[in-house]
This record gives C-alpha cells, structure tokens and sequence, in this order.
C-alpha cells in the first residue's frame, strides 16, 4: 500500500498554496528575479491565506494542524517559479519562528510570532557569521547582562529576508567562557538603535530573495526578549535545524520533480532528426534513472516527515536521535539527487538550457544553494556517523 499522509484537508490547503502560487505569484517572478527582491504584501497575502502558520496551534495564531500542512506547502510553493521566493517565506513560517512557537512566552508569540504568521511582521534568523557557518559553536556575536538588558555586539550574515526583516531571531553568546552552554536565542526587532544592515549580499542563485550582512553596535534589548532559558541556545537550534532541513528537502525534492515534468513536456514536443527528444533512448534511460532517483528521495523525505511528525506533534516530544539523522541523511540524498537533475536538465534542453532567459538556467544556479545551506553536505555526513556511533 502506498505510504499517503495526506487528508482531505490537506488536499484542499495543497490546492489553496499551488493556486497562491501559480496565479498570484508566477506572474510575477520574472520582474522580481531582476529587481533581485520580491514585494512585503507576498507575506501579508500567504498569512491572510493562512499558509504561513498552518501546522501552529491555534493559540500561536495558527490553524492548528500537524507538520504535514508544512510539507504540503513546501511542495506546492515551487510552482511558483522561483526557489529566493519560495526560501523567503519558508524562513518566515519554518526557519525564523519554529522555536518561538516551541519556547516563547505568551507576550513573545503575541509580540512576534503570531504577527510573523499573519505576514505583518517578516522574520530573519540570525546564525551564520563571517568566520562562523556551519561550525555553529565559533560564533562570536556576544549579549551581555546590563541592568534589565542585554547588551548585543557582533554580525552575522548570509540572512535571508535579513534587509527588510522587522525582527531577528538572534543566535549569541550570552556566556563566551561556556562552550555550547553559553549561547542563547535573543528576539531582536531590527528598529533598535544600533542595529544595521550593512550590506545586501550579491548571489549566484535565489536572486529574489535578500540576503544580507547585519552588524549590531551595542544593541539593547530588555531580558524578557530572551527565548527560554539563558545558555540552552544551541540545543534549541539543533532541534530548530532540523525543521529547516526537512522542509528544505521536500521543496528541493519537489522542484526537482518539477523541473523533470516539465522537460518532459519540452521533450516531447522537441523533434531531433525527425523523432521528439523523448523517443531517444539515451533520454529515455536517463530520464528513467532520474525519475527513479527522485522517487527514492521522495520517500525518505515523507519517512523522515512522519518521523518528525511523530516526535513533535504525536508524542509532543523532543526530536529524537533517529529522527535527526533520517533528515540528515534526506537533505544529504536530496542535495545530491537534485543537483545531478539540475545538470541533466540543462544538458537535456541543450543550448537552450544555457540561455539566461530560460527557466532551466534559473532552476540550475538556484538549486546548488541546497548542499550549501542550512548545514553543507559534509556536515550532514558528519551528523549521520556521529549519531550511528561510528
């Protein structure tokens, strides 16, 4: 029997989030691809659509369903044509606000994640750093006790929505002589004096979405900004982290099945010496393999999923040892599947794929981001020996 997740409801929200998509936001994608930036109101209309805040408890301002609604919206988002629109609003609704949903207050969630839900408020998260990105535990950004505040100095960068976000959810270190026990999660709205953007990055792919360098100047913030406990930030993004690896796998996944449906169409209607491209049997057994790839891909995906979705919203649970590395090694296999159909659909398309103009040259600079962020593949592996004991 086939492994289907999927209730009616989420059927109707998957159809909601591919109509979103396809007529409100494909439209439009050319345009902001070369402004390098999509428009605020996408937040505002994916929070009125509800899709934003699908898999939060109602009591966050979400509409109470599980983390299937997430991966459904993942999937659906991709139709949209462009990878920076879609990475915007998974880190608004799955990367930024995870752990505010999991640790915040009740004025914390009032104050910024149920806003973050409604698209009223755009979300960054606050990590990486110059000399610190998958090596979570060199950062260098401090936040230290003054009164009833914390005193914030430091950068970070690589933050998507980082030029415009209203807040940041702010990685620190609230105690720089205790290792991994003295990072902390600060809320950060991007108002407060001493704050900057000190430079919007320029990339190879996801050219609309932002990513920005960020840069804060005794930045003060009062204590009851600090998410949780003081000093247990790095275990809160270990398990934050593996919400962003998952949901990243089912979009990459999907864009590549995406990609391959629609060189198929292409293919068929593409004639080479007198045949469609698709009756050549060289593209024949290559396309078979990739397709079968992805396939394989998929299902660890949605394995990795229902474990995650046991962990969390079954069990109310901690994500388990397991669970981690299943979506270690999802993210891992998904990198590599998605890159070598990225480059076979380039091939496929011949000069055309090479071409600025067409949407295959798009999907090849965006998908190699993939391996890259949220964890680099050979931090993936690491993980996966690690956890296996070896």
């Amino acid at each position: 029997m086939t492994f289907t997740p999927y209730t009616e409801e989420h059927e109707l929200f998957r159809k909601q989030v591919r109509q979103f998509a396809e007529k409100e936001l494909l439209p439009h994608v050319d345009e902001w691809e070369r402004d390098e930036l999509f428009p605020n109101w996408v937040f505002k209309r994916a929070g009125e659509l509800g899709i934003l805040g699908a898999h939060y408890p109602e009591s966050a301002g979400g509409s109470g369903g599980d983390y299937w609604y997430s991966i459904a919206k993942s999937e659906e988002l991709v139709r949209c044509g462009s990878a920076g629109v879609t990475m915007g609003l998974l880190v608004q609704s799955d990367m930024a606000t995870p752990c505010i949903g999991e640790l915040g207050t009740k004025e914390q969630i009032d104050e910024f994640l149920a806003p973050a839900l409604r698209g009223e408020k755009i979300a960054a998260l606050g990590v990486s750093e110059p000399g610190a990105g998958s090596d979570v535990a060199g950062l260098r950004t401090t936040a230290r006790v003054d009164g009833g505040d914390y005193v914030i100095n430091g950068s970070k960068t690589y933050i998507t929505n980082g030029t415009r976000a209203d807040f940041v959810t702010l990685l620190c270190k609230t105690n720089p002589d205790a290792g991994h026990h003295g990072i902390s999660i600060l809320l950060v709205p991007t108002n407060t004096p001493g704050f900057s953007v000190s430079k919007k990055l320029e990339k190879m792919g996801n050219w609309a979405s932002d990513t920005a360098e960020l840069f804060f100047d005794n930045v003060r913030v009062p204590k009851r900004n600090l998410l949780g406990q003081e000093g247990m930030g790095f275990i809160y993004l270990m398990q934050n982290f593996q919400s962003e690896r998952l949901v990243g796998s089912s979009s990459a996944i999907a864009g590549a099945f995406h990609a391959l449906d629609r060189s198929l169409t292409w293919g068929r209607e593409r004639h080479v010496f007198g045949k469609p491209l698709i009756k050549r049997e060289v593209w024949q057994h290559k396309l078979a393999d990739l397709y079968t790839k992805a396939e394989a891909a998929k299902s660890l995906v949605y394995r990795a999923a229902d474990a995650f979705n046991t962990d969390r919203y079954v069990r109310k649970g901690d994500i388990s040892f397991e669970t981690t590395k299943l979506i270690a090694m999802s993210k891992l296999f998904v990198g590599d599947v998605s890159s070598e159909i990225a480059d076979q659909v380039v091939q496929f398309h011949g000069g055309m794929g090479y071409l600025e103009d067409l949407w295959v040259s798009r999907y090849y600079r965006d998908q190699r981001l993939f391996r890259i962020g949220g964890g680099a593949s050979e931090v993936m592996k690491y993980m996966i020996a690690k956890i296996s004991g070896w």
